[in-house]
């Protein structure tokens, strides 16, 4: 059996969804004859725990712990808050808040924190990662980013072990959606460009989750052609066994938005006929699970919709996938043309049907149509006639498992296997 090593900021028990990726195509590997062994942090002190996540950790794999060095403590002490409050992620990066310390924060984490706020991490991963590959060989090394400072501790060890290195980019790095409306100095950029340049040179296949991104990637770097990849975000499987329909509430109408939702990401004109369908006197219910900006909240109260919305915060994955299943439509919001978002595909699973929000994003649209699943719409849409268009539809589930991360780990399997032997000089 070959290995490989994953470099992953996240790990249960942290409750981050961009851990759901590595952790479920990890757990399907070896049956492809690959074994895993992880890099990861100490602590992730910046998301919620899910304890539940641990039991689809292989007890018997090696996970390398390796200190944090991240900024949060530091930052909560700047912004006045207790040592252990929790971080929203939405807040962090509102563009709402105006005081001096928030502004001053933001710049710092935009300027002097490159590729991103967890590079702090590198120091001890790469320190404790060059002991262990000392004793134990490798045939590949994998790194999930965000954050990207993931590829650059396995751009390090790749180099000074000989191991061939497949970075996995989960978004896009220089120019993440996140950074979209904030100024990022130029001798920032051009030392983000850098590293992002030579991270995907270096790498012997570079593997992204959207075609859109693997596309506008190769204008960036057309001699990248032959080792680029898509890979998509998946769902597994496993965790919608047992999982039911949810019962008749009398709500006719529930609709979930499940993960981080941003002030950029606002379907204004979805609240304006979630509205007049309660004015209307059709029984409807809003529901989000996750962080929700401030932003968002106000224009949900505006529309007059806070009597009929719950925000339920962080929940389980178990609990997320049951409250999925428990809706009778599902909402998705995509952040720009490259994004299809994760949970776009544990929604194609549950059969409900997708209100979808995006603007030039052929691929989420795409990946809807083929489902029969719902419809997607601009943020300027300007109808009244949203789920009357979302309802002509009839969503097929079997469509759906080609996404299954057992899938992924078999196509990932096979990039690993034709890159096991890549030769990398000894510099």
């Amino acid at each position: 059996m070959k290995r490989v090593l994953f470099i992953t900021y996240f790990w249960p028990p942290s409750g981050k969804a961009s851990l759901h990726w590595p952790l479920y195509v990890i757990k399907h590997l070896p049956r492809e004859s690959w074994e895993a062994t992880v890099l990861t942090v100490d602590e992730d002190t910046f998301s919620q725990r899910d304890e539940s996540l641990l039991a689809d950790v292989d007890p018997s794999m090696t996970i390398l712990r390796t200190a944090a060095n991240d900024p949060f403590t530091l930052y909560r002490r700047f912004l006045g808050k207790p040592a252990d409050a929790l971080l929203i992620a939405s807040e962090t990066i509102a563009t709402d808040n105006t005081s001096f310390r928030h502004r001053l924060a933001l710049w710092i984490r935009m300027n002097l924190f490159v590729p991103d706020a967890r590079v702090g991490w590198y120091f001890s991963a790469v320190g404790k990662a060059s002991q262990y590959l000392r004793k134990h060989h490798f045939d590949a090394i994998v790194s999930i980013g965000p954050p990207h400072s993931a590829h650059l501790i396995g751009k390090k060890l790749s180099k000074r072990f000989h191991i061939p290195h497949i970075p996995v980019l989960i978004d896009p790095w220089v120019d993440i959606a996140y950074y979209k409306g904030f100024r990022r100095s130029a001798p920032t950029l051009a030392l983000d460009n850098y590293f992002e340049r030579s991270v995907i040179s270096h790498a012997a296949a570079v593997v992204y989750v959207t075609q859109s991104s693997r596309e506008e990637y190769l204008k960036k770097y057309p001699g990248t052609l032959n080792k680029s990849h898509v890979l998509y975000w998946g769902y597994n499987e496993e965790s919608f066994e047992g999982l039911q329909f949810g019962n008749d509430s009398g709500v006719e109408i529930r609709l979930l938005h499940a993960g981080n939702i941003f002030d950029f990401q606002n379907p204004i004109s979805l609240w304006r006929n979630i509205a007049d369908l309660a004015n209307s006197g059709k029984k409807i219910s809003l529901t989000f699970i996750g962080t929700v900006s401030p932003g968002i909240r106000h224009s949900i109260e505006e529309h007059g919709l806070g009597n009929i919305t719950k925000y339920r915060g962080f929940l389980p994955y178990c609990d997320v996938l049951a409250a999925m299943m428990d809706a009778t439509h599902l909402l998705v919001c995509a952040s720009e043309k490259r994004h299809v978002p994760g949970k776009l595909f544990e929604y194609l699973r549950t059969g409900k049907k997708i209100i979808a929000f995006g603007d030039d994003n052929p691929e989420v649209s795409s990946i809807i149509a083929d489902a029969d699943a719902g419809a997607l719409f601009p943020y300027a849409y300007a109808g009244n006639d949203i789920f009357a268009e979302v309802d002509r539809h009839l969503p097929d589930i079997s469509n759906a498992r080609r996404f299954s991360r057992e899938v992924i780990a078999n196509d990932l399997a096979e990039i690993l296997e034709a890159n096991c032997e890549f030769l990398l000089p000894h510099s």
